[in-house]
Order: C-alpha cells, then sequence, then structure tokens
C-alpha cells in the first residue's frame, strides 16, 4: 500500500520530509494512534463514511421492531416474516454485489447503493401495514448487503496484505462506536413513545446514511475492478482484432476464475458462515437464557452487550495483526474454536445458581464469547482475502458475505432448537457445532499454507491478477 508521507513501523515512525527520513518515537497519544492507523486516503473516506452511516444505522436497529410493533400495528408473527424475508434477500444481493463489483466501478456502485439505501430507511416512516413494511423491509437489507460485498471489494483491491485486514479491524471497530452512538439517540425514541417521535428518527438515520455517501465519492479509481481483458486479444485472419470473439474469450477466462469452481473456498465460506452463528448466540440465545433459565437480573443483558462492545473496540485491530498468513490466521481461528466452546458450556453452567454467582459466571463466558468473536473475525477476513483469486475479487467477496448472510438467518432457529430447548445438552451441541467449525477453518488454513494461494502482484496499491 502507498504511504505518502509517513511509514509506520511497530517500534517508531519513519517520518520522510523534504527527502530526509528521521527515527521519532511512535505516537503515544490515543488520537495520535487512531490518527495514524488511518493514514491511508481510501481507508480514511471509509472510517468517515462509516462513522457517519453507521451512527444511523444504530438509531434505525435500536428503534426497528418496536415501530413495526407499536406504531405499524404488526403482530409478532408478522415482523418475524418481514425480518426473515428481508434476510433472505439480502444472501441473495450478497453475491449480486460482489459480482457487479467485478463488472462495474466499485466505488460507484457503492454510491449506488447507499443512496437507495438511505432513502429505503426513511421510506420507514410511509410503512402503514404488512404489505409495506415487507416491501420496504426487504429493498433496504438488500441494497444494504450489495453494498457490503461492494466494500469487501472494494477493500479487497484498496489494500495489500496486512492492511487489507487492518483495514476490515479498523472499520469494525469504527463501526461498534458508531452504532453504539446510535443505539443511545434511539432510546431517546423509546423514552418519548410517540408516533412523531419514531418516525423523526427514523428519517434522521436515513439522512445520516445519505451523508455519509457524500464521503464516497471521494473514493479513487484504483478500488475498480481492472479494465483490461483477460488474456490476448483474438485476431482475424488479416491481423485486425475480432471484437466479439476477444469478449467471449474474456467471459470463458472469467468463469474459469469463479468461486464457484473453488471448492477450498466454498468449504471456507460454509464454516465461516457456521461459525458466524455465534452472534446469533449473543443476540438471540444469552438474553433469553438470562431471562428465563437463570437467576441473573435482566439488567445483566445490557452488561454483556457493553462489555461485548467495549472488548470488540479495543482488542479488534491489535488482535487481527498478522492475520494476512494463512497460518496464522489459521491458528487464530482455531483459538476462537476452543474460546466460544467454552463459553456455551459456561452460559450453560449460569443456570441453577444463585443470582450473584450466575452474574459471575455469564459475565465469565461473555468475555470468552466477545474474544472468540474478535480472534473469529480476524481469521476470516485474512483467509477470505488471501484465498480469493484477484482476478474475482468482488465475486469471492460477494460468496463469502453470503456466507455470513445465511449463517445469520439460520442462527435464531438453531440458537433455539438447541440451547433454548435443550438445556445443557443443547449449550453441549453449539460448543460441538462452534469447535468444529473452528478447527474446520484452522483445517484449511493449514492445507493453504502448503499448497500456495492464487497468484497475484501487485501495482501500487491494488492487488490484480498474475
Amino acid at each position: 500500500m502507498k504511504q505518502n508521507a509517513t511509514s509506520i513501523s511497530r517500534r517508531g515512525c519513519l517520518w520522510q520530509n523534504g527527502g530526509v527520513t528521521t527515527n521519532t518515537p511512535a505516537p503515544s497519544s490515543l488520537r495520535s494512534r487512531i490518527a495514524a492507523s488511518v493514514a491511508d486516503p481510501v481507508l480514511r473516506i471509509l472510517v468517515i463514511a462509516t462513522l457517519i452511516s453507521r451512527v444511523g444505522r444504530g438509531i434505525f436497529l435500536t428503534v426497528t421492531v418496536l415501530y413495526f410493533t407499536f406504531i405499524v400495528g404488526l403482530e409478532a408473527h408478522e415482523v418475524a416474516i418481514v425480518l426473515a424475508a428481508a434476510s433472505a434477500a439480502g444472501v441473495v444481493s450478497s453475491l449480486a454485489g460482489g459480482w457487479l463489483a467485478d463488472r462495474l466501478s466499485a466505488r460507484r456502485l457503492l454510491v449506488a447503493l447507499s443512496v437507495v439505501d438511505g432513502l429505503g430507511l426513511i421510506a420507514y416512516v410511509f410503512a402503514q401495514d404488512f404489505a409495506s413494511a415487507l416491501v420496504i423491509a426487504v429493498i433496504v437489507v438488500a441494497f444494504e448487503q450489495a453494498a457490503n460485498a461492494t466494500r469487501g471489494a472494494i477493500i479487497a483491491r484498496g489494500f495489500t496484505g496486512e492492511r487489507r485486514v487492518h483495514a476490515r479491524a479498523v472499520l469494525r471497530t469504527v463501526t461498534n462506536v458508531a452504532i453504539a452512538v446510535g443505539s443511545g439517540i434511539g432510546a431517546l425514541a423509546l423514552v418519548v413513545g410517540t408516533a412523531e417521535a419514531y418516525r423523526a428518527l427514523i428519517v434522521a438515520a436515513g439522512v445520516m446514511y445519505l451523508l455519509g455517501v457524500t464521503r464516497l465519492v471521494r473514493l479513487p479509481r484504483s478500488v475498480d475492478a481492472p479494465t483490461a481483458p483477460l488474456g490476448s486479444p483474438v485476431t482475424t485472419a488479416t491481423g485486425s482484432t475480432d471484437v466479439a470473439a476477444s469478449a467471449r474469450a474474456h467471459r470463458r477466462a472469467l468463469r474459469s476464475h469463479s468461486p464457484w469452481r473453488d471448492p477450498r473456498y466454498l468449504l471456507l465460506t460454509a464454516l465461516s458462515a457456521v461459525f458466524g452463528m455465534q452472534f446469533g448466540v449473543g443476540e438471540v440465545g444469552v438474553p433469553l437464557w438470562i431471562a428465563n433459565e437463570t437467576a441473573a437480573p435482566e439488567v445483566l443483558v445490557a452488561v454483556v452487550l457493553i462489555l461485548n462492545t467495549a472488548i470488540v473496540v479495543l482488542f479488534q485491530v491489535p488482535l487481527s495483526r498478522g492475520t494476512h498468513d494463512v497460518r496464522r490466521a489459521g491458528r487464530v481461528s482455531a483459538i476462537a474454536a476452543w474460546l466460544m466452546a467454552a463459553a456455551c458450556l459456561v452460559y450453560a453452567a449460569a443456570s441453577g445458581l444463585p443470582a450473584w454467582f450466575a452474574v459471575v459466571v455469564i459475565v465469565a463466558a461473555a468475555t470468552a464469547h466477545a474474544f472468540a468473536e474478535v480472534l473469529s473475525q480476524a481469521g476470516g477476513w485474512g483467509l477470505s482475502f488471501e484465498l480469493a483469486d484477484p482476478v474475482r475479487a468482488g465475486t469471492y467477496q460477494g460468496v463469502f458475505a453470503m456466507g455470513y448472510s445465511l449463517g445469520a438467518m439460520a442462527s435464531p432457529l438453531v440458537v433455539t432448537s438447541t440451547a433454548l430447548e435443550l438445556g445443557l445438552a443443547g449449550w453441549a451441541v453449539l460448543a460441538a457445532v462452534f469447535l468444529s467449525a473452528g478447527l474446520g477453518t484452522w483445517a484449511v488454513a493449514r492445507s493453504a499454507a502448503r499448497t500456495g494461494l492464487p497468484a497475484r502482484v501487485t501495482e501500487g496499491s491494488a492487488t490484480v491478477a498474475a
């Protein structure tokens, strides 16, 4: 990756000024470290856009279900159908977003998708019944997931090696901070409780999302897919280029680089999707387990959420370092597997304990769970980038994002039918599932380290096919 004026090392900073290079101590303040981590102009654009838009997303996530229930007047089963249909649309659109990012300008595509997403959020104020809420939710989630896949393609092409994982880690940290801020703002609607308050904050969420787009328009062309056709042009008998035949040859070459012909990547995607169900444990399983099966106070649900957010914000970036190396990515995935399996069993142990002891046990489990989340994300990002064929970076990231969408869609059902219905036995099943998925990811990484990675060469700050 290009480093214009500043090159940062682990022990200090190498400042270049007028051709003179001097060593100075590394910045010690938090502000200086944050500034150094987003020194790259592409990352800085993405960080600012994410910070603005995800505040809006946090506002929206806080009020969505209650807005559907109390303001629109949907029944519980109707809300469930709306959310499930939107998730299903997101599965398909994740793949579509990555596919389009290989064929269109990724930066323009991201801007267009984000604009529609922001307008869709505002459109929620016009939802009057089940049908209108369903249509709006499907459109919003579809465009949101397509934008996420496109953003993955931009990161894959805009950075190289460790910088790619670093970019994902920084963006995830910023996302958590912004959503936490947005959730606090969204709580205002819950306090006021009027339809006008809900609708005003939903409009504010959409406007925040659109404001974030004003930064995305500054992304450079280097994040777009290479425009040069694959292979040599097809010539006629007279030596001129056969445009139609060359186009067909280019399409055939693209198909040969399809992720659907890459069993190793498909296996990685499937294993990551399974492990990604740990989000469902935190969002569905743990709150209901605390409320229904333990003596711990229900306020502990909020404490666990805050603890998770704090660990992600503090440790996602440092624990992601080096995971561009497939061996290290495999190792951290294995550690995440053991931590998540242990967390499931410790969550289960909280049932039947005195309230104070249950609180201690759940906080311990939540801590292990949060670190498992951080490490699994770091390992998954590294492997998803390094095992992808750079010729189809967008499509590969789209497939990987689709896997996560499938895992997210399945997780409520899986968690409910295991931990919440079977108790200790169900938690043990979940522990075995997460352990198998994490160790499977480790095995994929070890195999990749032995057999080699897709060929690539580096030009500037972008990665292209060799």
